[in-house]
């Protein structure tokens, strides 16, 4: 009996009678044979003649092993008959094929980049914790059995969450298959190729002049303020910030070397007076670490800002809502004061309240609701105030260590003379916005009041008065 293997035909198939059992034949792969017992029990083989005898190597049962994994498993074993092996070699073959992980792990300690260099740990960690949320379900599998349909059921679930993740997660396992695929440990196709990817917009988001002067006066309150105020005043990104190290640092000069970064190459950053100033006053106060940013962890440094993150773009959101508030004649001054006191002190328990009034005057959240900004916007804002102050794309790209195959000559020519008057023009320019001016670095956080938000509607009610006080308490 002959048909074309799929999960639904398989499962329909009628059991034989008690003490026999019923042999099938797939029409896409003919040497690949179904047998079914009268108890139930379905198991593929490759059926294929050796000598004078026909040799039946047992693939797996069904449904644990899927139609195409099957298929996969059946082509394999059918090249290494091809090559002379007998029924013991080419499930030796089998047998001895890595797994998925044992491949990644492979790739990930000998592979080497285009220009000779080893993956770096941060890249190892993004792979592997890539690995462990979105490929449990090939985790373990032989690479012949992992199938196109599981490659792209990957990519689908992992959609849901987050389209990056998933392009990215595709673009491992690909990266897995072809290293295999050069190893000579992998024969047959890529299941990841050609899946398509989702259409991600790119971001474009950054610390408008508006949002500035919450963004600062957050900060200043932060834990954590000379963290996020040296990655926005260098627009390094987040990850040698956190591992800036003292020996990297050149404050005479106004420099801060990075020996490599996300791209394999060494960055010179210049330092902007104002991020000179707060270096110098964080080494006065520093302790004997040799990070910048000491951490408690393994690494030494700090690894994890994004809570402390979250805070600020709370605090800035709130601030900005009760001058919007305050603008529109919505909010009497004494509550202006309390609300001002207990966003210092503990926003999270005032956000639903302010929020709330926002809701009822049909206030549009983009008009102060700042918690879209992400830390890498830090980076980008730089490059932004660049361009906003008149540097070129080449400084701007030299100065953020952008890599493209065009500019990269151009870069090459580039010394750090105006990449440093551009940076210090843009730092200068977004502390000016924020009017926070060049010593906020050095002197604490200063509040300056802003200009009341022009009302676009007559006086409008207190909406604050209506809400009970003790509610803040």
């Amino acid at each position: 009996m002959k048909l074309r293997f799929s999960k639904t035909a398989l499962s329909a198939i009628a059991l034989p009678e008690a003490g026999k059992r019923k042999t099938v034949y797939d029409t896409d792969v003919p040497k690949l044979a179904m047998r079914i017992t009268s108890a139930g029990a379905r198991t593929f083989y490759v059926v294929k003649r050796s000598g004078a005898s026909m040799a039946w190597v047992k693939l797996g049962t069904f449904p644990g092993m899927t139609v195409e994994q099957a298929r996969g498993e059946a082509q394999k074993i059918l090249g290494e008959f091809a090559t002379g092996a007998n029924p013991a070699a080419a499930r030796r073959a089998i047998r001895q094929e890595p797994t998925f992980t044992e491949m990644l792990t492979d790739m990930l300690a000998h592979k080497k980049k285009r220009d000779g260099s080893r993956i770096t740990e941060r890249t190892k960690k993004d792979y592997l914790d890539t690995a462990r949320l979105h490929m449990a379900a090939i985790a373990n599998s032989k690479l012949s059995h992992i199938s196109r349909s599981e490659v792209k059921a990957i990519h689908s679930k992992a959609s849901k969450k987050s389209a990056r993740q998933a392009d990215k997660a595709v673009a491992i396992i690909s990266s897995v298959f072809n290293y295999a695929a050069d190893h000579e440990h992998f024969k047959g196709t890529n299941p990841a190729s050609r899946i398509q990817k989702n259409a991600v917009v790119s971001r474009d988001r950054f610390a408008q002049a508006a949002e500035l002067p919450y963004l600062l006066e957050a900060i200043g309150e932060s834990s954590l303020s000379d963290f996020f105020l040296l990655s926005l005043l260098t627009g390094a990104r987040r990850s040698n910030v956190q591992a800036m190290a003292w020996r990297e640092l050149d404050l005479d000069a106004g420099v801060w070397r990075i020996a490599i970064t996300k791209n394999g190459t060494p960055q010179n950053i210049p330092l902007s007076p104002s991020a000179i100033a707060a270096l110098v006053a964080r080494k006065r106060t520093g302790g004997t670490s040799p990070f910048v940013f000491p951490g408690e962890g393994k690494s030494g440094h700090l690894v994890e800002p994004k809570k402390a993150w979250a805070a600020v773009l709370l605090r800035a959101s709130l601030r900005r809502l009760l001058d919007h508030l305050e603008g529109l004649g919505a909010l009497p001054a004494e509550e202006r004061q309390r609300g001002d006191k207990l966003i210092a002190e503990a926003p999270s328990t005032v956000e639903k309240r302010y929020r709330a009034i926002a809701n009822t005057l049909e206030i549009d959240p983009a008009l102060y609701d700042m918690t879209d900004l992400r830390i890498h916007d830090l980076r980008r804002t730089l490059g932004s105030w660049q361009a906003k102050t008149g540097a070129s794309m080449a400084i701007i790209g030299k100065s953020l260590n952008h890599k493209s195959q065009q500019a990269t000559a151009i870069y090459a020519r580039l010394d750090l003379d105006p990449v440093r008057q551009s940076v210090n023009t843009a730092t200068k320019a977004m502390l000016e916005a924020g009017q926070m001016g060049g010593s906020r670095l050095t002197d604490g956080p200063r509040r300056r009041r802003m200009k009341k938000v022009e009302s676009t509607h007559d006086q409008a009610p207190s909406v604050a008065e209506n809400h009970s006080h003790n509610s803040l308490e």
